[in-house]
């Protein structure tokens, strides 16, 4: 491996959820450092969350460029909606994520009249969020089903209440799963190592998981046991383990 490649993949680069920020990410970074000390981190606001501007006319090949802008080369590892914006950014910017860690992702949804309804929901969903405002909208948010393994710690609720109703709104329409063009026909581009993480409980993620692994040539899927959607979050120590040995397994 070039010298250069090597300082690269000691920097690890983070994008977080939706309804999340940089933030959420500090109890994670922790953990991992303590397992690779010579490591560097850094933790990104995607646009409409945090200290990020809503989203202009934005989509998700603009947010991986914020995202790529702000974390430089190294491994990214993204969370759901941050995992779709880490793959937009594994082809976008190939020569900065060289290697690619994808937490509850999908590469988007195939079906046109599917991806179309979702849309509709989407835009259904940004209308009731800037009606009823963040904390309301946080409150509803976290009943869904993908969450029920969040505690009131791990669900950092006060972290989310960051966020505006306009950023999330506009991320929703921007960037939401009914606007995203597919990429499964494009996993094959994406050559850098990868790791997909999904949770036990997480059955719909976990196909989804596993349909990843075999789109992406050099790809390994690990099942988080007793996780649902959020497994850094749940099982922060295991899912720690997990990217901290695949990232540097022991010698033989």
């Amino acid at each position: 491996m070039h010298h250069d490649t090597v300082e690269a993949t000691r920097r690890w680069v983070f994008a977080h959820g939706f309804t999340q920020t940089s933030r959420s990410w500090t109890t994670f970074e922790r953990l991992l450092r303590a397992r690779q000390s010579d490591v560097e981190s850094v933790a990104v606001d995607l646009p409409g969350h945090g200290d990020a501007p809503p989203p202009a006319d934005a989509d998700l090949w603009a947010s991986a460029d914020r995202l790529t802008a702000d974390g430089g080369a190294g491994t990214y590892v993204g969370y759901s909606m941050g995992g779709r914006v880490a793959l937009h950014a594994a082809l976008s910017h190939p020569d900065d994520v060289q290697r690619l860690v994808l937490i509850g992702a999908t590469a988007g949804i195939d079906d046109p009249d599917e991806r179309e309804e979702r849309r509709l929901a989407d835009e259904r969903l940004a209308d009731h969020i800037e009606d009823v405002g963040v904390p309301g909208f946080i409150d509803e948010w976290l009943t869904n089903p993908l969450f029920a393994g969040l505690t009131d710690a791990t669900a950092m609720r006060a972290d989310r209440l960051r966020n505006t109703a306009a950023g999330l709104a506009a991320s929703l329409r921007a960037t939401g799963t009914g606007t995203q063009a597919p990429l499964w026909h494009r996993l094959g581009e994406i050559a850098c190592p990868s790791l997909v993480l999904v949770g036990e409980r997480d059955a719909k993620f976990t196909e989804l998981g596993r349909r990843l692994c075999g789109g992406l040539p050099a790809a390994e899927l690990i099942v988080i046991e007793d996780a649902g959607h959020s497994v850094h979050l749940e099982q922060p120590e295991a899912t720690a383990d997990a990217i901290a040995t695949w990232a540097e397994p022991p010698e033989r």
